[in-house]
């Protein structure tokens, strides 16, 4: 999910300043199918979640660290969820079908409105870069537990390296 959100980062970088092409217009669909594909990801990903708990935090972490881990979490999945969600309201309002891989058209989740298509491009804009914001908020957390700390947080993403039970 991380390279699909930098990988639709990116495109949705590169792609607003192009003139009108061909190639534009191909960013923009690669940049819709990242956003579905994020979308329908994160649902596979929280019910995984509900499945297969984390492993509990160390117990020595401060109390405002564990509330600020599951705050950020909490904020990520809902980031995760709003940013493509706002796309594809913006497309909508700006009466443009999203139509995923080519092949699967979404349906218009609302009617083409340009004021509207407008505020919602604004606002998948302030989201996206609040998730950019959020995820270098958390790489860097995640590394000053590993360098500093030194108390295995970092380990838990990965099953690899966490313990047998």
């Amino acid at each position: 999910m991380a390279l699909l959100i930098a990988g639709g980062f990116s495109i949705g970088l590169s792609m607003v300043e192009l003139p009108l092409s061909p190639l534009k217009l191909q960013l923009y669909s690669y940049h819709k199918w990242t956003g579905v594909s994020v979308a329908a990801l994160l649902l596979l990903r929280v019910v995984w979640r509900r499945l297969h708990p984390p492993p509990p935090l160390p117990a020595g972490m401060p109390g405002w660290e564990v509330s600020a881990a599951h705050a950020s979490h909490l904020l990520l999945y809902l980031l995760m969820i709003c940013v493509p969600l706002s796309g594809w309201l913006m497309s909508s309002a700006k009466g443009v079908t999203t139509v995923y891989l080519g092949l699967w058209p979404l349906p218009n989740a609302v009617t083409r409105d340009e004021a509207l298509g407008l505020f919602l491009g604004a606002l998948h804009r302030t989201l996206t870069y609040a998730l950019l914001a959020l995820v270098a908020l958390h790489v860097a957390a995640a590394l000053k537990h590993h360098f500093i700390d030194r108390d295995g947080v970092l380990g838990r993403m990965f099953s690899f390296n966490r313990p047998r039970q």
